[in-house]
């Protein structure tokens, strides 16, 4: 499409080496100089996005939901179509792109801290949903393993479970077993104490469920118990790679200097945030991304400032962990904290509070190029009354 709006040419282009090389061909009979082409695509990482990139040409990314929007100023009818959302893209970046980002440069290192992050994180979800799942099933047949582990994807629990994965074993384990299975789990101090609590919580008198159910029961306790330990030491594994990644940036240094981050929420912090430094003009652009920040809603004289629920559900996650651990390592952030419990908010509404003042504290230690001073960050707020 030109800068009028005329069509000049439309395909259908196959994934992979052929379709981008398709692409470049056809726009290669309209554009002389690669700084002309500007591309809408929803999506901001990938193949794709990456040889257009290197391609030279313009690149939007534009997220689907403002695309959903965008598609309602041209009708009404609830279509859609691959043809028209094509249509939607190049008529949003031709007129609107003044009111979106280009894709941002952020470096490879960037991105590979990015890739091992989410991977990190999205085994960390399934581990839970596995917990949960096998607590679940402990209510229905086995309470007495619950009066036992507290934290059921502990090595301790799971040793415990996999040797014993029915009511009627966890009685018969004698404190021998239930050492041996600790030391399977990983325990290396307090065997012989940690055993002889768990035997007297094995032991202890529960209501029970038929044995046909229990026996079925059991061998599922057992799968999912497999499935944790697994769960368990790949996400080990993940956290030494994304370890490994993030010591060798540029910035964690500066990262970790934060009070709070170590190096795997400050690897998912720098891996979401990405490195580009002209990605957020100032610390107002990066809390917005970040969805620690107010929404403000007007319309005549109603006025609501309210929590920001579109937002990168990792990142927020991330900053409120970062915000938690902040309140322990900082009296900054504890001073702050406090005083906006004082002030009335909730617990997750200071922890809001304060990750938001923490972003925009990250945001001037990295355009500085300065690490963080408890002194610089806090002085302000906690200078003495007058």
């Amino acid at each position: 499409m030109d800068e009028a709006g005329r069509r000049l040419g439309s395909r259908r282009l196959p994934e992979g080496l052929i379709g981008i090389r398709q692409l470049h061909e056809l726009i290669a009979e309209h554009a002389e100089d690669p700084d002309q082409v500007v591309v809408g695509i929803e999506t901001d990482r990938g193949l794709w996005v990456g040889a257009l990139t290197a391609a030279g040409y313009q690149v939007f990314a534009i997220n689907p939901m403002a695309a959903a929007r965008y598609r309602d100023r041209h009708h009404v009818s609830g279509a859609k179509s691959d043809a028209s959302d094509a249509k939607l893209l190049a008529d949003l970046v031709r007129t609107d792109r003044h009111n979106h980002r280009s894709v941002a440069g952020d470096s490879a290192d960037a991105e590979a801290i990015r890739v091992l992050a989410r991977a990190h994180q999205s085994l960390i979800w399934t581990r839970t949903r596995h917990t949960n799942a096998l607590r679940n099933a402990l209510r229905e047949y086995y309470p007495a393993a619950l009066a036992a582990f507290d934290d059921l994807a502990h090595g301790d629990a799971l040793g415990v479970l996999d040797r014993a994965p029915t009511p009627e074993q966890g009685v018969r384990l004698d404190r021998p077993a239930i050492q041996s299975a600790l030391k399977r789990g990983g325990r290396q101090r307090n065997i012989a104490a940690r055993a002889r609590q768990i035997q007297a919580a094995l032991r202890t008198e529960q209501l029970g469920a038929p044995p046909a159910v229990a026996a079925a029961f059991g061998a599922t306790t057992r799968a999912t118990v497999g499935i944790i330990a697994e769960l368990n030491r790949q996400i080990s594994e993940l956290e030494t790679a994304l370890a490994d990644h993030f010591e060798t940036h540029p910035d964690a240094d500066i990262y970790r200097t934060l009070p709070g981050l170590g190096d795997v929420l400050g690897a998912r912090v720098l891996g979401e945030f990405g490195d580009d430094p002209n990605r957020y003009t100032d610390a107002k652009s990066r809390r917005n991304y970040a969805g620690t920040s107010p929404l403000t809603v007007a319309s005549g004289k109603k006025r609501a400032v309210l929590a920001r629920h579109v937002r990168n559900r990792r990142l927020y996650d991330a900053i409120d962990q970062w915000s938690f651990c902040a309140i322990s390592n900082s009296p900054g952030s504890r001073a702050f904290y406090d005083h906006r419990r004082a002030a009335g908010d909730t617990h997750h509404q200071a922890l809001r509070a304060l990750g938001n003042r923490l972003v925009g504290i990250l945001h001037g230690c990295l355009r500085h190029h300065t690490p963080y001073n408890e002194h610089t960050a806090w002085a302000h707020r906690m200078a003495p009354a007058a």
